[in-house]
């Protein structure tokens, strides 16, 4: 083996990085372009043809197969299934699903991506056939007296299911010969509870493959996990993946010699593992590329230092930026997101954020703004000379931290020419002149020079990669400044030493290799094979021996697999993982029991109890001593050690390091003599001050001043890195340092959520995330709010603004403030803010203000949940909180809001709350949420001081308010009106016959606006009254969708409004009256009103459909999604939730595993959505079958008046609310009601679709589809930061 070559290559987007060792130990290191049909067919078989013939010394011509008798194995990561999943462009593919679940993946989690987009885009399904099964599982009950003669079997688990309906094959074997006729040989297999029980997945798989598909993925092979949904998308992704990685690998295995028969290929998985070239499916290649990567720096930079600190990952490239941290072992996430598709697979946390050297640069309303967009490869950056857009890469050519005497003459038309430094000048010259214009016109300030612009984009570029960094590791317990910057990636060395100074660190390592690391990784990596079962079993001692054998038989189909690729069991170790979470919580975490041996009350395999304590501890800050803990699954990691061993030292150096020559980079002071050295000419103990440019032929690495690199005894890079001179900052406004700041106040909200999630122990917070961080100004205005619930935006502001009011000079350091009432800012009354005042020494009022608003699952009232649909007054509703001190002296009042919270069970009929001891731990948490703001805007004030902190503050106010008129001057001027003021009004009803009126009146000169709600109904005698915060949000929001660009959610988006708003209407309600409805009814209506008046969009399905059941053994609530509205341009969207909700629903799996329940239909209500140009979205169609006595709540909204369309489009349906008696009785239900239902039941809910735009007689308008990117662009955020924002968006 030592005389023949080895090769890891990661086949990216753009380019194809060539790691080969060959004979004697040299290494060659190359790159190539991906795709350069002109001078090769495929770059990887290239790669391996010019190392082999330029070290052999004999010709390997490109038109003959390779010799592969002197290779000795291959190793490749690529990212062909990821760009396939990005563009769309896999296997053609049919789904089959389990009958009345047609449109379950379509609908997903029903939450749409971007809460501010009217015109709402889901990512598109796989498909493009379903075939529905006739078959259904149903999870046996004891006492259901339903399904009394059906077959019953025994699940993987140990479970009972019940075989509902008997899978029918005759029917389906028709169906599956038409898609044959269709030209679709490919399929993804879905049946509900089939992880459980597979053998109708099987069955159907059978016959598939019986009658010619090639490709058949059962999900219950797939990922045999839980949850349909999730399960559903990685089973199609596997079918429309595999297929293009089979065609590559076939296409891949021509270029060589008996297609490459007797030489081991591995593919790297999205684990970090690799896996025969056989054995290398789609559903496991997502992240196959970037695992490389982080093989390759915890190898080099954790593993074989001695110190052994944690470590970031940082991969800047031409598109993204990819972070990721080890310490010790790999963080693994077992559900992801990318594209759109949820893969439920084994996968390294790698999170991408779009920021890389070719992101674009933007100047708008004031900010600096970088990226998401990215030039791509074609056109790339100005610099590349084909005309492209100002990008990252341009900024740092222009500071001279580039040197273009130092990069390859591939660029230009001809691609022969080098980086055009006169491009990106002339580039920066336009953006200079039009900052300085606006400085000018609206702000008064001196104008910048040409570095000073490029220069702030390169700071906000930095500020843009530190915020998912300290997600990374401050919002779950690490200390940011403890860890090392493990820098690789193209781009990544000229911004490594600002972002570790920035972020506290003290060293950055940058392996010799980095250019080409994900390769690297690849020769360094491990084989993996992976087995694992779901479970069902109570973790306790009358488990354990359960758990032991089925460890044992996993570990040996692990044992089994690595032998049957040559490795002696002598080469293989084992881990074992038990998914544990909980009794009643959501939140799995897969554990380990390394660092826990056994004990005599343990498995034998370890404590697994111990380590998901200790790992519930770090992660979330506390335990649950007496609740039991439950397995899930039982998983077992097979690792055969095969890689590269240890590099050997780097001669040391025998003399100072030689410069090369000497230019000159510009940085905050200025210009600086900064001396040019190439890294192929130091050696072990050379020694470089900054600042300084270290160049090879793949990156430049800038050290900035104050910071020292030096060569490791592996040849390696060390960059110590200093403190550096602190900038000064001014109160005056800085448009550089205004964008920093707004990076820097969002940041505080993010991590106040991401402590409030963490500490949080209800579902409602810890897993739905339905909650709100933000920070206020001294006078309560609001400074940041992270976009998380869009019925929150603005209104805590209310509530905070209040306690000034109310409670004035009452409000002392150490106090912390507990309101839900509507009079007090407050939404509904399960909502409880928590607000607790900022002192700054020297100060003697607060000088800023932290707040969080949890949704609790329970605070007492007349219903379990809070949420009744017949409630009259604010009593019924639970407990009130006017300006409770939830903490007074530093003292938490437990006896006291103990007494508050059970205080509803005083008032007959009513209850206190029903979950007293989460209601504790939530506020604890909340609190504590609150004190982690404090810090980070005590650290803030402390590196800027108070003066320029709160001057800031007001600059983010201003800069969301310019945003806001010239949205306003825009609609004046599209409307003809530049100088008259203008007026719009709409009006639309609650299903009650209730008014919302509004009259806009809009002065185009000065962009402003008068939102008068007068004429709208009184308050009801019922619960869909709103407070005025709730209207106050959801203007906030119908401004945010209608400016249409990323801006500050601040006070500053209402500065150029005025609201009018009669006191006793129901926008406004009196003390006493209920609000429960308002809070998710009104809410929906009065941006309907809004949208209406200025001709926005059509009416969306304006409800969250409301559904509560429960009895005195269990409870459950959910909203259900509709249609949206269509646009100007654009059709509506079907089984979304829409507007001021986006909440996501329960699988349904999990539903019917935890609620005596079975959900009969869950799909879209084809029609549904108003006809017209462009088509209002569809609404969904829901049954739910009830396996106990139980009483039963819906609270909904436009059953009677229909969603409303634009400009000659339709309306579309109504909803309807069905009771389908087990006897055959069919009940309208009506919009509100509360009724006993009886096992049997069924309750079928539509809900209404949304309005049409334009008449229907205009000619039927598809949008176009965007272009697919070019191949540098492609871009997917990704990871668990992406995921948890997704989530909180969706609560």
């Amino acid at each position: 083996m030592g005389e023949k070559f080895r090769f890891a290559i990661d086949r990216g987007g753009t380019f194809t990085d060539v790691f080969a060792l060959c004979p004697a130990g040299r290494v060659r290191a190359l790159k190539l372009l991906s795709e350069d049909p002109a001078a090769y067919p495929d770059a990887p078989t290239e790669g391996i043809r010019r190392v082999l013939q330029e070290e052999c010394g004999v010709p390997f011509p490109k038109d003959r197969p390779l010799d592969t008798s002197r290779i000795a194995w291959l190793r490749m990561g690529t990212t062909v299934a990821t760009n396939a999943l990005l563009e769309r462009t896999g296997e053609r593919l049919a789904l089959l699903i389990t009958r009345g679940f047609r449109d379950l993946l379509h609908i997903g989690n029903q939450a749409r991506p971007n809460i501010f987009d009217l015109a709402v885009s889901v990512p598109e399904v796989l498909y493009e056939a379903v075939v529905e099964v006739d078959e259904r599982l149903v999870l046996h009950r004891e006492g259901c007296p339903l399904f009394g003669s059906a077959q019953r079997v025994t699940g993987l688990t140990g479970e009972t299911l019940v075989v509902e309906r008997p899978l029918d094959l005759g029917a389906l074997r028709g169906e599956l010969q038409a898609l044959l006729e269709r030209g679709i040989t490919s399929l993804a297999v879905v049946l509900l509870h089939s992880y459980l029980w597979p053998e109708h997945e099987r069955q159907v798989g059978s016959l598939a493959r019986e009658l010619g598909f090639r490709q058949v993925s059962l999900s219950s092979e797939v990922m045999p996990m839980v949850r349909a949904v999730p399960r559903g998308y990685t089973a199609c992704a596997d079918a429309y993946l595999t297929p293009c990685i089979r065609r590559y690998l076939d296409s891949f295995r021509k270029g060589f010699a008996s297609q490459l028969q007797g030489v081991p290929v591995m593919f790297m998985r999205s684990d970090g593992g690799l896996t025969p070239m056989d054995a290398f499916s789609g559903s496991r290649a997502i992240l196959s590329g970037p695992a490389g990567g982080v093989v390759g720096y915890a190898i080099t930079t954790f593993r074989r230092e001695k110190d052994q600190q944690p470590v970031i990952g940082f991969d800047m490239g031409g598109t993204s930026t990819d972070v990721s941290r080890y310490a010790g072992e790999y963080e693994h996430v077992f559900e992801a997101s990318t594209a759109g598709i949820s893969i439920q697979a084994p996968q390294l946390d790698i999170n991408t954020v779009a920021a890389g050297g070719g992101s674009r640069l933007f100047f708008r309303s004031g900010l600096f703004a970088v990226g998401p967009e990215s030039a791509g490869a074609h056109p790339g950056p100005s610099c590349y000379r084909k005309g492209g857009p100002l990008t990252v890469t341009d900024a740092n050519l222009c500071l001279g931290r580039l040197l273009p005497t130092h990069f390859p003459h591939i660029f230009g038309p001809n691609e022969d020419q080098p980086l055009s430094q006169e491009d990106a000048l002339r580039g920066f010259r336009e953006m200079t002149d039009n900052v300085n214009a606006f400085l000018a016109n609206d702000e008064g300030l001196p104008p910048l020079s040409l570095e000073e612009v490029a220069m702030g984009f390169v700071r906000v570029a930095n500020e843009a990669m530190c915020r998912p960094i300290r997600a990374l590791t401050q919002a779950r317990g690490h200390d940011t400044s403890r860890h090392v910057l493990a820098c690789f990636g193209g781009a990544g060395g000229q911004h490594a030493c600002a972002i570790a100074r920035a972020l506290g660190m003290s060293k950055v390592f940058i392996h010799k290799y980095s250019g080409i690391l994900s390769a690297y990784g690849l020769a360094l990596a491990d084989v993996v094979h992976e087995a694992q079962e779901p479970c069902a079993l109570a973790y306790g001692p009358e488990a354990f021996e359960q758990l032991d054998e089925r460890i044992a038989a996993l570990e040996e189909t692990c044992l089994e697999a690595l032998e049957a690729q040559g490795f002696a069991r002598s080469q293989i170790s084992t881990e074992a993982f038990l998914h544990l979470r909980y009794e009643r919580t959501d939140c799995a975490l897969m554990c380990s029991a390394r660092g826990h041996p056994p004990t005599p009350g343990s498995c034998r395999r370890g404590d697994f109890g111990a380590a998901f304590a200790d790992r519930y501890q770090l992660e979330f800050g506390f335990t649950i001593p007496n609740r039991a803990i439950l397995v899930d699954d039982v998983r077992v990691r097979g690792t055969a050690s095969s890689g590269l061993g240890q590099e050997e030292p780097v001669p040391a150096s025998k003399g100072p390091p030689h410069m090369e020559t000497e230019t000159r980079c510009y940085f905050e002071g200025g210009y600086l003599e900064t001396g040019v050295y190439l890294l192929e000419g130091l050696t072990w103990g050379h020694s470089v001050p900054g600042p300084s440019l270290l160049i090879d032929k793949n990156s430049t690495i800038l050290v900035e001043p104050g910071c020292r690199a030096s060569i490791t005894r592996r040849g390696d890079v060390c960059i110590e890195v200093g403190s550096g001179a602190q900038r000064a900052v001014g109160p005056q406004v800085d448009p550089i340092q205004l964008s920093i700041f707004s990076h820097r106040f969002m940041s505080i909200a993010e991590q106040m959520g991401r402590i409030l999630q963490r500490t949080a122990i209800s579902t409602n917070i810890k897993e739905r995330l339905d909650f709100s961080c933000a920070l206020f100004g001294p006078d309560g205005g609001l400074v940041s709010n992270a976009p998380d619930i869009p019925v929150h935006l603005g209104a805590m502001q209310e509530t905070v603004q209040f306690q000034i009011r109310n409670l004035g000079p009452e409000i002392q350091e150490g106090d912390v403030i507990l309101s839900n009432h509507p009079c007090a800012g407050g939404s509904h009354l399960p909502d409880l803010t928590v607000i607790t005042p900022v002192f700054w020494p020297g100060e003697a009022r607060p000088v800023f203000f932290v707040a969080s608003r949890g949704h609790h699952a329970d605070i007492g009232g007349i219903t379990p949940g809070s949420m009744p649909p017949h409630s009259r007054s604010l009593q019924e509703e639970g407990a009130v909180f006017m300006s409770f001190k939830l903490v007074k002296g530093g003292v938490f009042q437990e006896e006291a809001v103990t007494e508050a919270l059970m205080a509803p069970g005083r008032i007959p009929g009513s209850s206190g709350t029903r979950n007293l001891q989460d209601n504790l731990s939530d506020l604890r948490a909340q609190v504590a949420a609150n004190q982690k703001g404090i810090q980070l805007v005590s650290d803030l004030i402390g590196q800027y001081s108070l003066e320029v902190v709160q001057a800031y503050m007001a600059h983010i106010q201003a800069n969301a308010e310019v945003a806001v008129r010239q949205m306003l001057r825009d609609f004046a001027h599209g409307r003809g009106q530049s100088g008259r003021p203008l007026q719009v009004e709409a009006e639309d009803f609650m299903d009650d016959g209730s008014p919302i009126r509004l009259k806009v009146t809009i002065d185009p000169q000065e962009g402003t606006a008068t939102f008068d709600f007068s004429g709208s109904g009184p308050e009801v005698f019922g619960n869909c009254n709103a407070p005025r915060a709730i209207t106050l949000s959801a203007l906030i929001y119908c401004l945010r969708c209608m400016v249409g660009q990323d801006i500050p959610l601040n006070q500053g988006c209402l500065a150029p409004i005025r609201v009018v708003i009669p006191k006793g209407s129901l926008l406004d309600p009196s003390l006493d009256a209920a609000v429960v409805g308002g809070n998710v009814l009104t809410s929906q209506r009065v941006v309907d009103v809004i949208l209406r008046a200025f001709e926005a969009c059509a009416a969306s399905q304006g409800c969250m459909n409301n559904v509560t059941f429960g009895n005195a053994r269990v409870g459950y609530y959910e909203t259900v999604a509709g249609g949206s509205g269509a646009g100007p341009h654009w059709h509506g969207q079907s089984g979304v939730h829409s507007h001021m909700t986006n909440t996501r629903i329960t699988d349904p799996e999990i539903l019917e595993k935890r609620y005596p329940v079975v959900l009969k239909c869950f799909q879209l209500a084809p029609g549904t959505g108003g006809d017209g140009q462009f088509r209002g979205g569809d609404g969904v169609r829901r049954e739910i079958q009830f396996r106990e006595e139980m009483v039963l709540s819906v609270l909904s909204e436009r059953r009677a008046f229909r969603p409303y369309g634009l400009q000659g489009g339709k309306e579309g349906a109504p909803g309807l609310n069905l009771l389908i008696r087990k006897d055959g009785r069919t009940i309208s239900l009506g919009g509100k009601t509360s009724v006993t239902v009886f096992p049997g039941d069924v309750f079928r809910l539509q809900t209404p679709g949304g309005g049409g735009f334009g008449p229907p007689s205009a000619p039927q308008h598809c949008p176009p589809a965007p272009p697919a990117p070019p191949p540098g662009q492609r871009f997917a955020e990704r990871g668990s930061l992406f995921d948890f924002r997704l989530v909180q968006e969706m609560a």
